[in-house]
């Protein structure tokens, strides 16, 4: 079998997941405000009912604030050889996929607004049938990586 991609996606990722994580979280604990709402204005709701979505609100937001997280964090890995990229990725389910050089289009950086503010990009690159993401790279890795892609891809399409 052949080894695991070596390269890790930046730590300041575990950063930008971490607030997705809260932001999300966040929404639920709306959610759950809405609920007491109803129960304290609108209608009686069990008291068995508030009690475990307080406990699954909790849950879910140590889930994804904290744990998941780290744990994707911790297996996403990748490596860019001469004539493929390798992505591994996944907590439950571990997804590894080989994309080769040759059927490579084009490759992008892209950044939301939690990537910018932490100084992170990630790397998208496209085939003709998919689109595949390395996420949470620093800029001046993202940039080396999407132009080294780029070369690649073009030396194999010249090779074909």
């Amino acid at each position: 079998m052949r080894p695991e991609p070596s390269k890790k996606i930046d730590p300041k990722g575990l950063k930008v997941w971490q607030i997705t994580g809260a932001i999300v979280s966040f929404v639920s604990i709306v959610i759950l405000v809405g609920l007491f709402m109803i129960h304290f204005l609108v209608y009686t709701i069990p008291y068995w009912v508030l009690v475990v979505s307080i406990l699954l609100v909790i849950l879910f937001t140590i889930l994804q604030v904290w744990v998941l997280p780290k744990l994707k964090w911790r297996k996403w890995r990748y490596e860019v050889s001469e004539h493929e990229v390798e992505l591994k990725h996944g907590v439950i389910t571990v997804t590894r996929t080989l994309i080769p050089m040759v059927r490579v289009q084009h490759v992008d950086t892209r950044q939301g607004p939690l990537l910018r503010a932490n100084q992170l990009s990630s790397v998208t690159i496209s085939t003709a049938a998919t689109t595949h993401e390395i996420p949470a790279l620093s800029n001046e890795i993202a940039d080396e990586l999407r132009d080294r892609i780029s070369v690649l891809a073009r030396m194999a399409e010249d090779d074909v």
